[in-house]
This record gives C-alpha cells, sequence and structure tokens, in this order.
C-alpha cells in the first residue's frame, strides 16, 4: 500500500498547478490532504473521483483556513471526522479513516509562527492529541498518524538548528513533546529507513532557500509498532 501525506497550502491552488496530473502518476492508494483551504463544494470533486478515489472532506469553519482530507482508493469501513473536541474541529484539524483492523489518521497540527495565544493552542494541542492517540491505539492498535505536525524532531531535521533554536517549531517544549509521542507508541517512519541529513519536507519562499536546500522537516508518517515493521521504500 502506498500511502502519502501533503500540505496542499490550498486545493484550488494546487489544482491550477497541476495537482491532479501529479496525484494520477504518484497514484498513491490513500493521500491525507492538510491546509486544503476550502469546502468541499467549492471543487469539482469528481476529479478525484474519475482517478478512483473515494473523496472524504474536513473543512474548517472558517473559509479559506486549514482542513484536512483523505482520499482512499479503497472505501473505509468508518471515517471519524475530528477528535470530539471542538476548538480543533472547528478548525479541520484531523480526520480518520478506518479499513479492517488498520487506521490512517491525518492531522494538520496548528502553528505557532505568529505567537503568544496562537503558540499556547498549539500547546493545548500537542496535549490533546497525544491524549486522543493513546486511547485510539488501544483501540486501533495498526494507526498511522501522518500529517504536516509543524515541528522538526531533531536536529538533523533543521537546516540551521542553533539560529532557530528559540523559533516556533524548534523550541524545546514541542521537541520534548516529539521525545515522548516517539517513546509511547509511535515511530518515525521516514528515520526508520533513511539517517541522513539534509532531508526535509518545507522550505520558506525567502531568500531562495529550496534551491539551496535550507529546509525544514515537518511533516511525518509516524507508525505504531506493528505498522512500522510493514514500511517499505
Amino acid at each position: 500500500m502506498k500511502i502519502i501525506s501533503y500540505n496542499v497550502n490550498g486545493i484550488r491552488a494546487a489544482l491550477k498547478k497541476g495537482f491532479a496530473d501529479w496525484l494520477a502518476t504518484e497514484n498513491p492508494d490513500v493521500i491525507g490532504l492538510q491546509e486544503v483551504k476550502s469546502m468541499a463544494n467549492q471543487i469539482d470533486v469528481s476529479i478525484f473521483e474519475d482517478l478512483g478515489y473515494h473523496v472524504y472532506w474536513y473543512p474548517a469553519v472558517k473559509k479559506g483556513y486549514s482542513g484536512v482530507a483523505i482520499l482512499s482508493k479503497q472505501k473505509p469501513e468508518n471515517i471519524e471526522y475530528g477528535m470530539g473536541m471542538g476548538a480543533y474541529d472547528d478548525e479541520g484539524r484531523t480526520i480518520r479513516a478506518d479499513y479492517g483492523d488498520f487506521s490512517f489518521l491525518c492531522a494538520y497540527f496548528p502553528s505557532g509562527t505568529t505567537g503568544g495565544i496562537r503558540q499556547e493552542f498549539k500547546y493545548a494541542f500537542l496535549d490533546d492529541i497525544y491524549g486522543y492517540t493513546q486511547d485510539l491505539i488501544k483501540q486501533r492498535p495498526n494507526l498511522i498518524l501522518s500529517g504536516d505536525y509543524n515541528i522538526c524532531h531533531k536536529p538533523i531535521d533543521i537546516h540551521n538548528p542553533i539560529a532557530n533554536k528559540k523559533t516556533s517549531g524548534f523550541l524545546p517544549e514541542e521537541r520534548a513533546w516529539m521525545d515522548k509521542f516517539t517513546s509511547t507508541g509511535f515511530d518515525d517512519s521516514f528515520r526508520l529507513l533513511n539517517q541522513e541529513p539534509d532531508q526535509y519536507s518545507w522550505w520558506s519562499y525567502r531568500a531562495n532557500a529550496r534551491a539551496n536546500n535550507k529546509g525544514w522537516r515537518i511533516d511525518y508518517h509516524m507508525t505504531t509498532p506493528p505498522m512500522s515493521a510493514k514500511v517499505k521504500k
């Protein structure tokens, strides 16, 4: 099974830039999308259905903001929209698909880059999604939590760890949460296969960052041990 996680930063803009062609070429069995920034009725979902996907959309209440979605070749037995926590569900932060004894959870973690209130909101989300997933793996032990975590875990995951040590996304408290998360039931599946430096998933638009590969690895497929044993390149 091929699973992709992708922060599209606005699905309508992504479609104009060739996202559907890219999706047809990559042909994943399941793809989790973050920051869709649209209601389902604002796009032509038949674009995805024509490629063989069942489409599940969970937008934020606020239009043009946040939101997640799952596109799946196989129809899930169950779709769970949100975590049952209004503050996060109103922002369309999580969506889960259950297939037999396997579950795929797509999440868009809050950013704290504006500081203050939003950083505190991010910390609250981290606490609550930790509790949610710890309860979930008792019922659904074969679990993948994929998405944009908005956190670099270790110095190897960011191009300049010293300069960014006080930057949201690489704060000690955020990294400590990742330590806890990956020591209590989840593995960073990418690092099971690749320990090389300079492997990033996000680059700033400024200072020619992508061309110079000055990036951050903030997107993850976190797997529980039964799923980690099945990870392949």
